[in-house]
């Protein structure tokens, strides 16, 4: 029996627990194509050249991270906003697109999974204690060196950290938290991490990471999060017997 779209999306909004989060964007279904899915595609960002693909593959829907309609953005459907709407719809494909419920999910999100891939040991929240957090607290065990920490990223992700700190440095206690979570730091340091990951860093966070004695590792926003995604498609695909794949781009950010 063939999947509907109804179904597939009832599934992520409960599984993923969108309502409870406010968020800078709609989660859940942004455009709707056809009524029953067979093939699904994921991306962490649907941008023009991953909708191309997605309809190259004659997908049914697009799963992503970082969809459309963000808060402040213009409303007028033209230029850019036009080309890639027009794409999906006219392939009669379905945009799915859920933010900070895929960060914060405890075995398919973000950081989970960011979390599991370098054996960090124990998931605590960051700063926050309801389900709704993103980010999290953990513990190498053994301890590991800074440097042998950012050796495994880049490895992971195939692009070289931007780190702040000694990479000789001996720590156990990380924090982490994939895409923009600079603004996130101080969290870090008052849940006594000795080294923070996230993807982005910005000017002052330089200052702040160096004046409180904890180490910063700028993964990449993009790269950190390309794993919710596919964890989400992948139980998608095993609940619903559905044909899935994975569209990468470049993104040095």
């Amino acid at each position: 029996m063939a999947t509907t779209l109804t179904q597939l999306v009832a599934y992520c909004d409960q599984t993923l627990d969108a309502s409870r989060f406010s968020d800078y964007c709609p989660n859940g279904l942004q455009v709707e194509g056809r009524s029953e899915v067979t093939r699904l595609v994921c991306a962490v960002t649907a941008n023009q050249s991953v909708v191309d693909a997605a309809v190259a593959a004659n997908a049914d829907v697009l799963l992503v991270h970082h969809g459309y309609f963000w808060r402040g953005e213009a409303p007028q459907v033209v230029g850019m906003k036009r080309r890639r709407l027009h794409a999906l719809l006219d392939a009669g494909i379905s945009l799915l697109a859920y933010h900070l419920p895929l960060d914060a999910h405890p075995t398919l999100g973000n950081n989970a999974q960011l979390g599991r891939r370098l054996d960090i040991r124990g998931f605590d929240a960051l700063g926050e204690t309801d389900t709704a957090s993103v980010g999290n607290c953990g513990t190498f065990d053994p301890p590991r060196t800074v440097g042998e920490v950012v050796t495994q990223l880049e490895a992971l992700t195939g692009r070289a950290p931007l780190l702040i700190g000694d990479d000789t440095r001996e720590i156990s206690r990380v924090a982490w938290c994939t895409g923009a979570a600079q603004g996130y730091l101080d969290r870090a340091v008052s849940a006594g991490a000795q080294l923070y990951i996230s993807g982005e860093i910005s000017e002052q966070t330089v200052h702040e990471a160096r004046e409180q004695d904890i180490a910063y590792v700028a993964a990449g926003h993009h790269a950190t999060e390309r794993y919710g995604v596919q964890a989400l498609a992948e139980h998608l695909a095993d609940t619903f017997d559905l044909h899935w794949a994975f569209i990468d781009c470049d993104n040095p950010v």
